[in-house]
């Protein structure tokens, strides 16, 4: 764990506090201009959704449509469903936009989305067996989770995952390993926490696939695969976007032992740890949800996000101070980092296989050695005298 198992308890009560400061500072100034932004935000959403869907029925403005209307529903779920369910516009009392009743344009509920995003994974950020978003259940990510045969396929399942990205969340809270690989739970148990997936999923299904190319009539081919498209490409932006903020390279993983008695200095340390940024302009921050800043967001997750360009000089200050990494490149440095990652997962169990093999040849043939000597010396052991 580098660092994180060098720094003494003084240091991570100072790093608490310099961060705590951070975070308090921004509290005592939110206000209007955290407001007005939010809602702006809604807005532009609104107005790309209602443009896109009418754009996709015309020919000729069709993949102006689709752009309109992708980048409506990744607004809807980076830079506001996300962030207004981390409770960053709790404060305001506006219940449109309060965490507590919110519901975003995703296959997935609010309700799980928040247990296994903001319980599951910001509490136990990268504890192997906590943090189920360490591979979803379905990929290796880590030389220390346990190889099975499944993990050869880890670099197609990741495709599949990132195409599929809203309905693998929807399904995320389940833990459909535990039903289809370890056999810990019982069809009728997930038959039963499948009952409100199903339901929100078959809204999300029925809205895009059935009411809006319907109400389109002769258009409804041209609705049906604009909203094919735009859907795929909200779900490669999301979880590209996710995985370069967890999983590049550097960003280190823990043993479930961190989680013993651990004070507030070392749960900000391990989220710097766990975390990755990547570099971009205002748009780019904007259409991630401002998880190109990841470091700040683990780091201070109930913020208002756009905040966080604000404080990211802050926060490397005190990495410099007391010599910790802060994790920033390129989109394209932290997906090449990511897809390596992803692929060494599999080829470093094909190198233990290849040395594991190895072993028993050559314990095998020094067996048959000791075995083929035993048998000529038996055979041909010391004449008797005459």
């Amino acid at each position: 764990m580098s660092i994180y198992s060098k720094l003494g308890p003084e240091q991570f009560a100072a790093i608490g506090a310099e961060f705590d400061a951070i975070r308090n500072t921004v509290l005592a100034d939110l206000g209007e201009r955290d407001a007005k932004y939010i809602r702006s935000m809604i807005k532009r959403q609104r107005r790309l959704e209602a443009g896109g869907r009418i754009m996709m029925m015309i020919p000729p403005t069709w993949p102006l449509g689709v752009a309109a209307l992708s980048a409506s529903k990744i607004l809807d779920n980076m830079e506001i469903g996300h962030n207004v369910m981390h409770a960053q516009y709790d404060w305001m009392g506006d219940p449109a936009i309060n965490s507590r009743v919110f519901e975003w344009d995703s296959a997935d509920t609010s309700k799980n989305w928040k247990l296994t995003h903001n319980v599951e994974h910001h509490t136990y950020t990268n504890v192997l067996g906590h943090d189920h978003d360490v591979g979803y259940g379905l990929l290796r990510m880590s030389d220390e989770q346990k190889w099975e045969p499944r993990f050869l396929f880890n670099a197609p399942l990741t495709v599949i995952l990132h195409l599929f990205f809203q309905h693998f969340v929807a399904v995320q809270n389940l833990k459909l390993e535990n039903y289809l690989v370890y056999k810990t739970k019982s069809g009728a148990q997930l038959k039963e926490e499948f009952k409100p997936v199903w339901k929100k999923m078959r809204k999300q299904l029925a809205k895009d696939y059935l009411l809006f190319p319907v109400l389109a009539g002769p258009f409804a081919p041209l609705v049906l695969a604009g909203n094919v498209a735009a859907n795929l490409a909200r779900n490669v932006w999301a979880c590209a976007v996710i995985f370069n903020g967890h999983f590049p390279e550097a960003v280190e993983q823990f043993p479930e032992s961190v989680l013993e008695n651990e004070t507030r200095g070392q749960w900000y340390v391990r989220q710097l740890l766990g975390s990755a940024n990547f570099k971009g302009g205002k748009l780019m921050h904007i259409m991630s949800g401002n998880l190109s800043f990841q470091i700040e967001h683990h780091l201070f997750p109930d913020l208002p996000a756009h905040r966080y360009a604000e404080i990211a000089p802050q926060v490397q200050a005190v990495c410099r101070k007391y010599g910790l990494p802060y994790n920033t490149g390129s989109f394209a440095r932290q997906s090449l980092s990511t897809w390596k990652r992803i692929v060494a997962a599999v080829a470093a169990q094909g190198r233990a296989g290849y040395a594991r093999r190895g072993r028993q040849r050559r314990r095998g043939t020094a067996a048959c050695r000791l075995m083929w000597q035993a048998a000529w010396a038996t055979t041909t052991g010391p004449r008797k005298r005459r």
